[in-house]
């Protein structure tokens, strides 16, 4: 279960590339996902944050 945030959940979203002429094909928008290390109970881990968790402080960086 990687490139999701281990904070909030987000991860892979489906869409549609939309061409000039309307027609669609289907394509996935990726989060932005970065790896950091995290403290969680004292301990240091590395996970998949992203980056609006990162900016909004929900995670404790070591």
């Amino acid at each position: 279960m990687s490139r999701v945030c281990s904070v909030c959940g987000k991860g892979k979203v489906a869409g549609n590339n939309v061409s000039h002429s309307v027609r669609r094909t289907k394509r996935t928008f990726s989060a932005n996902v970065q790896k950091v290390s995290v403290v969680e109970d004292g301990t240091v881990k590395t996970e998949y944050v992203c980056a609006r968790c990162l900016k909004s402080g929900k995670v404790e960086r070591a």
